[in-house]
């Protein structure tokens, strides 16, 4: 007996000393946002390496959850039928999108039509034998694509996540609930977000577009360093800046998750993203290899990863460079004067690396299907997930 006392003890000391050998240590989510195409068939999705997969989207119909392309109807079960062979996975449903969100403001603001908008989102996940559902209204209380907005959406917001937590509880235990915020402060006056915090499962920030195509200089669009004004003294952005009656602050996924945290989101609630797509400017001088300095305007607005890939890194006389104060990549065309801001392999491994070092909740990425299918980025977020 004295013997088995010793052996019971020894193992209780094991677990109180280490516990995580008496439970898994918490998963890194790599969500995927997953918009269907043709050139990217379900069968070469890497499912494993995912952990949750967001079908995107469906937009508010009638105050109700629909989808605007009825063609996704029939792509969206053919991707559930995949749970069979990856059990672990999520399936969600996004909804909205830039673009996509003509219906929010309305609907939410009644609470009856918020009740029809709930009910119909749980009958949308139990058709389709969803996992979850992902909210993308860009913005609560603030213009976006033509959509309408109001005051009153702070607080509508907080009641339908609320809601949309109550309806998913009541399906199951194990359903999540998350919606896509944006990479800069100004969109966190305008939500409640400790108490949005309280029905999400995570907050899925959109570190991307940070820059984008209307911007009169060039400059990183998905970066994932810290810094300030000071540092690109001399620039044509700093001059920008400088003269604006606009206050302006750098953005970044470091300083928007420092200004998440301070304001008391808890850092494994919190989720970055990846673009695995460019944004692109024409007209660009040479200084700084284009960095910081004024365009004429888009080139391109939506470059693919595997494009870029493709046709532009080390291609046509475009010349890769690195930042290594923003961590971030792009690539100049000193010919014909165009620049390129975008995640490589390298950057989205230092995006994962920096959720694994912060306790941060995970990284999704937009979107799937824009990435190469060998060596792409996922390959690189997952190297770094398992590396360690």
């Amino acid at each position: 007996m004295k013997i088995l006392k010793i052996i019971f003890t020894i193992i209780c000391l094991t677990l109180v000393l280490n516990p995580c050998s008496a439970q898994k240590e918490k998963e890194i989510a790599v969500m995927a946002y997953y918009v269907p195409s043709n050139n990217y068939p379900l069968d070469n999705i890497p499912f494993e390496k995912l952990t949750h997969i967001i079908f995107s989207f469906t937009e508010v119909i009638d105050n109700q959850m629909k989808f605007k392309n009825k063609s996704f109807s029939k792509k969206l079960k053919d991707l559930v039928a995949y749970k069979k062979q990856y059990p672990d996975l999520k399936v969600m449903i996004a909804c909205g999108g830039w673009g996509g969100c003509a219906g929010f403001s309305d609907m939410a603001n009644d609470p009856e039509l918020r009740h029809q908008f709930v009910e119909s989102t749980m009958d949308f996940i139990k058709a389709y034998d969803l996992d979850g559902t992902d909210m993308d209204w860009e913005y609560p209380g603030m213009r976006g694509a033509g959509n309408t907005f109001r005051k009153e959406d702070t607080q509508n917001f907080t009641a339908l996540m609320k809601e949309l937590r109550e309806g998913l509880d009541a399906i199951g235990d194990d359903m999540t609930l998350t919606f896509a915020s944006a990479g800069w402060e100004r969109y966190y006056d305008h939500i409640e977000t400790l108490e949005v915090m309280k029905y999400a499962d995570y907050m899925n920030v959109m570190t991307y577009d940070l820059a984008g195509g209307g911007s009169p200089f060039t400059a990183h669009h998905t970066n994932l360093g810290a810094f300030n004004f000071d540092d690109i003294k001399g620039t044509p952005a700093y001059e920008f800046v400088s003269k604006s009656k606009r206050k302006r602050s750098p953005r970044s996924a470091e300083s928007i998750v420092d200004f998440c945290k301070n304001i008391g989101v808890k850092p494994e609630q919190i989720v970055i993203g990846g673009a695995f797509y460019g944004r692109a400017w024409k007209g660009v001088g040479p200084e700084n290899n284009g960095l910081y300095q004024k365009n004429k305007g888009v080139w391109i607005g939506w470059a693919q990863y595997a494009n870029i890939r493709d046709k532009y890194e080390g291609k046509g006389g475009f010349v890769e460079h690195w930042d290594p104060l923003a961590k971030a990549p792009y690539l100049y065309n000193a010919t014909d004067s165009l620049f390129i801001s975008y995640d490589n392999p390298k950057s989205v491994k230092l995006k994962t690396k920096y959720v694994k070092d912060n306790g941060l909740g995970g990284i999704m990425f937009w979107q799937l299907t824009d990435d190469t299918q060998s060596n792409g980025l996922l390959d690189a977020i997952h190297e770094e997930v398992i590396k360690k």
